[in-house]
């Protein structure tokens, strides 16, 4: 598992990515590429701009997430993503879903399974 994202089932991956992206602007707005970068530091969470849009183009359709351009003091104006009242209560029905899980998760796992 070189990169953290090997051998990880898509599907989980994909729900765990948006909630990730919700974690994120629920600290603070973000643009794009900024998300991709504070992701990447997380190497099972990292994904491409090519994922990033997509993703965040379904958020805001959803309600979750909403946008604004804001100039840039380096290079074109950027488009700053922030949570809306839906998304932070979206964030946390889904924060609270994974702590549940996780702790079931860790119990049933135990010590048998190596990190």
């Amino acid at each position: 598992m070189a990169d953290g994202r090997e051998g990880i089932p898509s599907q989980f991956r994909k729900g765990v990515v948006e909630l990730a992206i919700l974690a994120l602007l629920h600290r603070e707005e973000a643009y794009g590429g900024e998300i991709v970068d504070r992701l990447a530091a997380f190497p099972g969470l990292a994904i491409s701009a090519g994922t990033a849009y997509p993703l965040l183009s379904r958020l805001k359709r959803s309600g979750l997430i909403a946008s604004v351009w804001r100039e840039s003091p380096v290079g074109p104006p950027r488009k700053y993503y922030r949570l809306t009242a839906d998304g932070e209560e979206s964030f946390a029905d889904l924060a609270r879903a994974w702590n549940g899980m996780k702790n079931d998760m860790d119990q049933l796992l135990g010590t048998d399974v190596a990190p």
